[in-house]
């Protein structure tokens, strides 16, 4: 019998290794996002399961999923609780009506200037365990709390100030971004993600709060939006990383922490690579002529924290988690001068103009 090749001799480790691997996997779980294949998001919550099997040393295998492959974007919460999925990533804000606190811990519009600092309000300040103290009952676990950064406002019509929304047809899911929205003067349509694009190319909708500059830029959508309003000023939702309880509470401490530090991981590095993204793609509109990038101004974008303000007082007379929710998030802005940021700047903005 001859020798085996070089070559085939590593056809067969790595088949091995393969194989090896397959029977490692102690875990195989299902887990859907809210973003459509090939998005930025989605890719990258693809490379978080793949960091999780190889820092797991292949005990945990976790297939990645997009929106509606198995259920509606709104219905993954009871997928996981029954086991239909073992967890999702997704924005809280979708079983806003199942509870208010899922749409004002998700998105607390108008709050955070900073995606950084929400990751720390919820890393630090008891944001992770108070989101555990919602959905638990509801039979998950939250692993970690990431974030894809500040949304832009892709719009058909130049928005250069609160009063611009006035009857403005936009775009947004149901919680408190309608809200916010509506007390602003627009007029709110709630349309899924997938329905944005030819919702602008008909003019079904004028505006839409959908997603970062950079994904709104790749998929073309200002082309019917030329009026994209960029830095984010509104909407920064939450990416829930979340794991059937029961799962969860049967998992080994080292697992745990494994699972744990994988979210940190990710949160960091989306808010990072999704900034990145969106200043090539702002470098690349602006060379377009028929693209008019619009930076709201700081009084205005004041006025409209004014308006969130209140409707971040009313949520928190909801319930006892709207309000514990309220009260340990306008602490914390006001700890670290987040509240009056903007409303300092505005000021200093008028005082300018009076001198000049």
């Amino acid at each position: 019998m001859s020798a085996p090749t070089p070559l085939k001799t590593l056809t067969v480790a790595v088949l091995g290794a393969l194989a090896f691997n397959a029977q490692a996997a102690e875990y195989e779980w299902t887990f859907q996002t809210s973003e459509t294949s090939g998005e930025p998001q989605f890719e990258m919550k693809k490379a978080w399961a793949d960091n999780v099997e190889t820092m797991s040393g292949g005990r945990i295998a976790i297939e990645i999923l997009p929106v509606g492959a198995v259920v509606q974007a709104n219905q993954t919460l009871q997928a996981v609780r029954s086991g239909i999925l073992q967890g999702h990533l997704t924005d809280p804000s979708y079983f806003t009506g199942q509870n208010p606190a899922f749409g004002m811990i998700g998105n607390l519009v108008g709050a955070w200037s900073d995606p950084y600092d929400f990751l720390d309000y919820m890393n630090n300040a008891g944001g992770e365990e108070l989101y555990n103290t919602l959905v638990e009952p509801y039979g998950l676990h939250l692993v970690g709390a990431a974030a894809t950064g500040l949304e832009s406002l892709p719009s058909t019509k130049p928005i250069r100030s609160v009063e611009d929304m006035q009857g403005l047809k936009l775009r947004a899911p149901e919680g408190m971004v309608y809200n916010v929205f509506e007390k602003a003067g627009a007029t709110p349509v709630n349309l899924p993600g997938s329905e944005v694009y030819t919702g602008l190319e008909k003019g079904v909708i004028d505006a839409a709060d959908y997603t970062v500059f950079a994904t709104n830029q790749a998929q073309g959508l200002h082309e019917f939006a030329p009026y994209p309003l960029y830095p984010g000023f509104h909407s920064l939702p939450m990416v829930a990383v979340s794991l059937n309880k029961e799962i969860w509470d049967s998992l080994p401490d080292d697992l745990k922490a494994i699972l744990e530090t994988s979210v940190d991981a990710l949160a960091y590095e989306m808010v990072a690579e999704l900034k990145t993204r969106d200043m090539e793609a702002v470098r690349e509109a602006r060379q377009n002529p028929d693209i008019e990038i619009i930076d709201l101004p700081a009084e205005e974008r004041a006025k409209f924290r004014s308006i969130a303000k209140e409707e971040w007082a009313a949520w928190a007379e909801k319930n006892e988690i709207t309000q514990e929710f309220y009260e340990s998030v306008v602490q914390y802005l006001e700890n670290h001068n987040l509240l009056q940021a903007e409303e300092a700047s505005s000021a200093g903005d008028e005082a300018s103009a009076e001198q000049s």
